[in-house]
């Protein structure tokens, strides 16, 4: 049975063959992971959150370097992981769409 992973916040699950990188099951899900250097690890946008590590290839040095400590965090470069068996990751909110939504919370709070 080939490994699964889960995109949450989506809760979007999809069966893949082991090896594929988490950005490409994402696509393959349709699921938007942030990305602009083409799967080279130098944009840092494809950050994920890995649930649990084991559903997903032990970190490269090259990756753990562009991450600066965040994979003590669970955090991953979608690009670089791959999936070795079952595996759930968060998405995190693109840091703009974040920033917008507590500035319209902020707004609808101060119209009441």
């Amino acid at each position: 049975m080939p490994p699964e992973i889960t995109f949450l916040p989506d809760n979007k699950k999809i069966g893949v063959r082991p090896g594929t990188t988490v950005l490409d099951a994402g696509k393959k899900a349709r699921v938007h992971i942030r990305t602009r250097c083409g799967a080279k690890a130098a944009c840092l946008m494809c950050k994920v959150i890995a649930a649990d590590p084991a559903g997903l290839s032990p970190l490269s040095l090259n990756e753990k370097l562009k991450l600066g400590g965040l994979e003590e965090m669970g955090y991953r470069l979608a690009c670089q992981a791959k999936i070795v068996g079952n595996a759930t990751v968060t998405i995190p909110e693109d840091p703009l769409k974040a920033a917008v939504r507590e500035q319209l919370a902020r707004m609808k709070e101060e119209e009441l």
